[in-house]
């Protein structure tokens, strides 16, 4: 068997990581640890390593970041509790522990949508789990990421204080409920977009009606979008890596 990719979805509530092959199928189980709290880079990457010392043989990696990355630096990772991330080299660090393999590093929600949109019109993906994440593309086209996150929506809450797993715990599922059905009908008027997925560990406690246009992903698209992001052509993330 050729070696397949390991994907990495790092979550703000969990890690999750498993092999998967060129087309996002999952070559073994998943493997799932929580996230220590805080999770400063070092501790992240001893995870990893101890995470992946079971899987399969792989010749490249892709990593979902909860946060702003650009070009393999993070600059925002809001829900992992330090600041040592700002200007941290991820993409880099994570192949020189992995034998320098080459990495690709997206944020989190854009690799979850990379598994769950069609490649036809305007398609919206969003994340609900520690905090909530949003990935926008046309016609199966990455649009610019956007932290709409950490952008007002309720009586000066973001949509991360106002729908993240925080708010679901102090508010409980009946009121959160509400407040997505109000989220989602902002996100139509903003993006009108022709599909909206949801994914994220708290979709399973959706109970309201959804619009036509929506609907509720697999929640193992945060791995299995990891293949896309080697597959598509002409994606702007360049594949970093530290050996000759």
């Amino acid at each position: 068997m050729k070696p397949g990719i390991l994907a990495i979805d790092i979550g703000g509530t969990g890690l999750k990581t498993v092999v998967i092959d060129h087309r996002g199928e999952m070559e073994t189980t998943r493997v799932r640890v929580p996230t220590p709290h805080p999770c400063p880079p070092e501790v992240l990457l001893d995870k990893l390593v101890g995470m992946t010392a079971s899987l399969p043989p792989f010749d490249r990696i892709s990593v979902g970041f909860p946060g702003v990355v650009r070009n393999g630096v993070i600059s925002t990772a809001p829900n992992l509790g330090t600041a040592d991330w700002a200007g941290f080299r991820l993409a880099e660090a994570i192949s020189r522990q992995f034998d320098n393999k080459p990495v690709k590093l997206i944020n989190d929600a854009d690799m979850q949508g990379f598994s769950l949109v069609a490649g036809v019109g305007i398609e919206l993906a969003i994340t609900l789990g520690t905090g909530m994440g949003t990935a926008l593309f046309r016609d199966g086209e990455l649009m610019p990421h956007m932290e709409l996150a950490h952008h007002p929506m309720h009586k000066n809450k973001t949509y991360d204080e106002y729908l993240g797993d925080a708010a679901y715990k102090k508010i409980g599922k009946k009121r959160w409920n509400k407040r997505v059905g109000r989220a989602l009908a902002l996100l139509e008027a903003l993006f009108s977009p022709d599909r909206l997925f949801i994914g994220g560990g708290n979709a399973r406690n959706l109970e309201i009606e959804l619009p036509e246009n929506v609907t509720i992903g697999s929640n193992d698209a945060g791995l299995e979008g990891g293949a896309a992001v080697w597959r598509k052509q002409g994606l702007k993330i360049a594949a970093i890596h530290t050996g000759p």
